[in-house]
Order: C-alpha cells, then sequence, then structure tokens
C-alpha cells in the first residue's frame, strides 16, 4: 500500500481574511484558485490567511482538504448554486480527485509535491457556512453525511501544485477511516468500547477531550454554539 497514489490535487486555494456577514466578524472562508507552486509551512500555505485563530488555522489545521467529487452531490441536494460552480465553497485550500472520507485514515502520512503531510484530524463544519450558502442547516448536512473533508499537518514544508499526485507513505491505522472517525463524533456515539478505542488513535487535544467528556458524563456535546454561531 506504501506508494499507493490515493489522488490528485486539481487546485491550491487561498484566501484573506475579510469581513464576514452581519455577524462583524471576519473569515478567510472565501478562498480562491492560485496559480503555480505555492510554499506550504508548518502554519499553512504562505499568503494565506483565517479570520479566527482561536478555532482555525494553526498547525493541527496547516491544510484543509475538500474532495471536488462531493460538489456534485451538493449540487444535487441543494441546486446549481453559483457558489458550487467552482472548487473554494468550503474555504478549501486543495480541491482534490480520488481520495475521500473513506479512502484516507486518521494518522495517514503522504506526499504531494515537495510536502509531507499528516492527516491530523477531520473539519468540525460551523455556522459560517450557513451564512456562506445561505442555507440555515448548512453545517449540519456537512456533519450528517460526514463530507466534511480534513486537515493535515506539515511534517515537510515544501511546495504544492495543481496536478500533483497524492501518494500514501504510510498508514499506521487502516481501520479507522476519517469516514468512521467523524461518525464516531457526529452521529453521537456513546459506547464505551468504541470511545476508548478511539483514544488510542493520535487525536488532536480537543477531540480527546470531547472522547473523555461523554466517557465520564455518558452525554453528547452541545453542538449548538458551533452550528448556530454568535446572534445577529
Amino acid at each position: 500500500m506504501t506508494g499507493e497514489v490515493l489522488g490528485v490535487v486539481n487546485k491550491v486555494l487561498m484566501g484573506k481574511a475579510e469581513p464576514f456577514t452581519r455577524r462583524e466578524t471576519f473569515s478567510g472562508i472565501d478562498k480562491h484558485e492560485v496559480s503555480g507552486r505555492v510554499m506550504l509551512e508548518s502554519m499553512g500555505f504562505i499568503g494565506d490567511e483565517q479570520g479566527d485563530l482561536r478555532v482555525h488555522g494553526g498547525i493541527e489545521k496547516a491544510v484543509h482538504l475538500y474532495p471536488y467529487e462531493h460538489y456534485a452531490l451538493w449540487r444535487e441536494e441543494l441546486g446549481a448554486l453559483d457558489l458550487l460552480r467552482a472548487p473554494g465553497a468550503f474555504g478549501e485550500n486543495l480541491s482534490t480527485t480520488g481520495v475521500n472520507e473513506d479512502t484516507i485514515c486518521i494518522g495517514d502520512r503522504v506526499r504531494i509535491g515537495e510536502t509531507v503531510l499528516e492527516v491530523s484530524q477531520g473539519r468540525q463544519p460551523c455556522w459560517k457556512l450557513n451564512d456562506r450558502f445561505d442555507v440555515p442547516d448548512m453545517a449540519m448536512r456537512l456533519q450528517n453525511t460526514l463530507r466534511t473533508g480534513w486537515y493535515f499537518r506539515v511534517l515537510e514544508a515544501g511546495t504544492i501544485g495543481s496536478g500533483d499526485e497524492i501518494i500514501l507513505e504510510n498508514r499506521p491505522w487502516p481501520e479507522w477511516p476519517m469516514s468512521r472517525v467523524a461518525a464516531l463524533f457526529y452521529q453521537g456515539v456513546l459506547d464505551p468500547k468504541l470511545l476508548n478505542e478511539a483514544l488510542t488513535l493520535p487525536l488532536v487535544s480537543s477531540w480527546r477531550k470531547v472522547i473523555n467528556k461523554r466517557l465520564t458524563l455518558n452525554c453528547i456535546e452541545d453542538w449548538s454554539p458551533r452550528m448556530d454561531g454568535p446572534a445577529f
């Protein structure tokens, strides 16, 4: 399996932090294709920005990948929205084909261009998607379908460009594709056996905290602040 080509990068996208909707906040979700090869360092692509650094960006969320195949499914569900005519609708840095949440696993190490990246966590959809799409439950739709995309941390910096293959270098947890990890969190799993098994994975601290709370309290955390956001 090592050396397997999982997919290919179609576009690299970046954006600037700008005022966002009526909620008096900033966001870098409006990302657009950039040409040529782009330098990726530990905190993300040089020139890319995030609006709220408390919950976006950083070492564990340096790169967001979203499979372009999902766009056709969203057009079937939402109609021919202008936002879905080209990659970047979901604020992704890498738009790809050939790889999705079922075919990549937590902790996978992949080579893309000059870089080596490691799958760090899935995306946690938030209210900004609701506002961006003008669909009140868009964040929940992503969560329920498990079509969230995922983040990488950067192990080796370098450049990435369109046409680069996504080559698997190591897969230490083949039983845990990102779709299974997402289902554990977003389908409200409380089974202690599964939760304890998940604690053996290389989860980021915030996700590990969620699992420990579920084990302690035997209840699902409140998603409403993330889904609904601040009042208008």
